[in-house]
């Protein structure tokens, strides 16, 4: 039974949470363990456990977090425009993208395993945030864009989303991964979060 007020088990969550993503600009999915998290909080391995069950479960509330604020800025784009050009509007969007590089490597994981070690109602509330991401992403184009339909809009969420999982491994290059490229004899194009993005939605929108 966890003991404290609403307020306290947030924050206590909340500071589990942050720990996870201080070791995630280091670490990978693989190396951080609830060990390691505990390690880096007031928290022992056990006291994790009362409030979350799993090391997925944390990084879900990561995840959340960060498709909360993404929406966050989607909606400022939303809101604080009157009108928008195509070319803006993938502007806008690629631009919020480059920001949330962690969004974009959460993405890129294993998403299958994180869920499925994850207890329904944490999953929800995940589902709910991101669920969010594509119904402000369709009231953007449905402000801006009178020329798409109800079914252009489907289309276009169903294939900007599952794009957005391989923007990171194509933009996040390291020096290993570029030395082998070269003895490959593959010239490969480097691209930023923001470049690959805009040229895909640019397309995107001009076709629908």
């Amino acid at each position: 039974m966890i003991k404290g007020t609403l307020d306290l088990i947030e924050k206590r969550r909340e500071e589990i949470v942050n720990a996870c993503e201080r070791l995630y600009q280091t670490m990978s999915f693989k190396e951080i363990t609830l060990k390691e998290i505990g390690n880096v909080t007031e928290f022992s391995r056990s006291n994790i456990y009362n409030y979350f069950q799993t090391k997925e479960e944390i990084f879900l509330a990561l995840f959340k977090r960060e498709y909360d604020r993404w929406n966050e800025e989607l909606k400022s784009i939303l809101d604080k425009n009157e009108i928008l050009s195509k070319e803006q509007i993938a502007d806008k969007i690629s631009a919020s993208l480059q920001k949330r590089e962690q969004l974009l490597r959460l993405l890129s994981m294993n998403n299958y395993e994180m869920e499925a070690n994850s207890r329904p109602q944490l999953l929800t509330e995940f589902k709910l945030s991101y669920g969010a991401s594509m119904k402000i992403i369709a009231l953007i184009l449905e402000k801006f864009c009178p020329d798409m339909d109800v079914k252009d809009i489907q289309v276009f969420i169903y294939m900007f989303f599952p794009f957005m999982f391989g923007i990171y491994p194509y933009t996040a290059v390291t020096d290993k991964q570029r030395a082998c490229m070269k003895k490959a004899n593959i010239d490969y194009f480097y691209q930023s979060i923001y470049d690959i993005t805009y040229s895909f939605l640019l397309r995107l929108l001009r076709i629908m």
